[in-house]
């Protein structure tokens, strides 16, 4: 693996004060905590840090003091061994909810447990639903999602036997885990070339995703923003114009301040052309009505400082939306990765990934995504050695609320890796004053983490170098999670274990 040197370019500076970390913490890996472990940062429940991990087909929750010190490792006895399908992990001040999904004979559970800062089960295990199933059909049944405020939950299905019709199934929880409302609604579906997407919910518990067509597996041609409140049977379906322009992968995003739907994607003018700029659509649920629709192209300026080794036109080829921040005023900011994957007999970019495998329109979660980061798959990029995976520059962009560009800066960056994609790519920490990013840089043969933050204004600073930063760590960005306004959980490599830092920001 290597990194290339880092440079900074920002179009438009404004003041800001810049927040150094202090402090990293490591903790000691167990006997039993190798790279082939799967895991996931739950979070700070009662002071304490807790972690997930999957080890031999066993399902325990790490808990951690404020010193990174592991003080219990809890089995979850009740989560079965070889049955387990996925797991999500919902953490609140002084619990968190732990909801599990395992397969018996041909039936699929949806249970929930609740467990207390040191691990332990504080609650009976909590049926939320079940799905008979035939032999042969996919077991991944269940999605659970939750809004903002964490004061909702919702778990669906999507029962897509009829592939000219689909069966969505809603249950509506609050956050104690009290059923609010269950629903079900069908959804015409055209077998090959229709899809579903990013489902969200608000924090009035209202329902939104995307319906979209991609004409054989190519562009999207086609999108409906469909919107279902929670208090009601029925689904609002809103046409997505799209004039003349092509889209590429959907975004929405909830702005809960404004109780509008922002819905974002890259496009295109003509079929396999190039990406020109983005499409953003907003859609205001008090109103209902869209109050934004725009096309803005992406200018000569930052395609010269976003391109890499790409010509200026193909520059954002490569691109994809890692995050979107809503701004209280109702603009917004976008962070966009350039990520492909090379090898000796063909390069994996963005027609292989969007147009050679399409999103499945039963589980609408995609294993080729490149950042898609659930535990159960990370082992899977270990199964092709013959694969370079890349991840470039960084682009930032904020738009006002009518959608028109503010500022853009560019972290150049050069990350790959030939093991994995575990290293590359970034972190991002919204600590309401600043942005930071952290990702890793080769420094005389040997892996930095690196912190560079982003002012409101639009100012990029690379922070001083992390103080604890041992050389033996290898911090995986990607897969950290922030877990109070000022702390991260980043787990690390440390020689053929993996262990966790914490990371402190004064």
């Amino acid at each position: 693996m290597r990194f290339a040197p880092i440079i900074i370019t920002v179009f438009l500076l404004a003041s800001g004060t810049v927040l150094n970390a202090q402090r990293i913490i490591y903790s000691q890996p167990g006997n039993d905590d190798t790279r082939r472990m799967n895991f996931e940062v739950i979070g700070k429940v009662s002071g304490n840090f807790l972690i997930y991990k999957n080890s031999r087909n066993k399902s325990y929750v790490s808990v951690y003091n404020n010193e990174m010190e592991e003080v219990s490792k809890v089995e979850q006895d009740y989560i079965p061994e070889d049955k387990l399908i996925n797991v999500d992990f919902f953490a609140y001040n002084d619990f968190s909810y732990i909801i599990y999904q395992y397969q018996k004979k041909n039936v699929v559970y949806c249970n929930a447990v609740k467990v207390d800062g040191n691990g332990k089960r504080a609650s009976d295990i909590l049926t939320l639903d079940t799905s008979h199933i035939g032999f042969t059909a996919s077991n991944k049944i269940y999605s659970t999602i939750t809004n903002e405020n964490k004061s909702k939950l919702m778990v669906f299905k999507i029962n897509s036997k009829n592939k000219s019709r689909f069966i969505i199934t809603t249950l509506l929880f609050d956050a104690e885990l009290m059923l609010q409302k269950r629903n079900q609604f069908t959804m015409d579906m055209e077998e090959r070339d229709d899809n579903l997407d990013e489902f969200n919910i608000d924090n009035d518990g209202d329902l939104v995703f995307v319906k979209f067509n991609r004409n054989n597996n190519e562009t999207i041609n086609r999108t409906i923003l469909f919107w279902k409140p929670a208090a009601v049977d029925t689904v609002t379906a809103i046409e997505v114009p799209q004039d003349k322009i092509l889209l590429d992968e959907l975004h929405v995003k909830v702005d809960n301040s404004n109780k509008r739907y922002f819905l974002t994607s890259f496009y295109y003018t003509k079929k396999r052309g190039n990406i020109e700029g983005f499409y953003f659509y907003v859609w205001d649920k008090l109103s209902r009505q869209p109050i934004l629709q725009n096309a803005v192209a992406l200018g000569e300026d930052i395609r010269n400082d976003a391109k890499g080794d790409a010509n200026i036109k193909m520059a954002f080829n490569d691109y994809f939306v890692r995050n979107i921040v809503i701004k209280k005023d109702g603009g917004f900011v976008i962070n966009a990765e350039s990520y492909y994957t090379t090898s000796r007999n063909n390069n994996w970019n963005r027609y292989n990934y969007l147009y050679g495998y399409p999103l499945s329109t039963y589980d609408y979660y995609s294993m080729y995504s490149p950042y898609y980061s659930n535990w159960y798959w990370r082992d899977r990029y270990y199964n092709n050695q013959n694969v370079r995976r890349h991840a470039d520059n960084v682009t930032i962009l904020s738009f006002d609320k009518t959608g028109k560009l503010e500022w853009s800066g560019v972290i150049h960056k050069e990350q790959y890796d030939d093991e994995s994609d575990d290293r590359i790519s970034y972190l991002m920490a919204n600590t309401g004053s600043q942005i930071h990013y952290l990702f890793n840089v080769d420094e005389r043969r040997a892996l930095l983490l690196n912190d560079y933050t982003l002012s409101p204004g639009g100012e990029l600073n690379h922070n001083p170098t992390l103080k604890n930063l041992d050389r033996g760590y290898e911090f995986l960005p990607k897969y950290g999670k922030q877990v109070s306004s000022y702390q991260l959980i980043i787990p690390c490599y440390y020689r053929n274990y993996i262990c966790f830092a914490k990371i402190e920001f004064n």
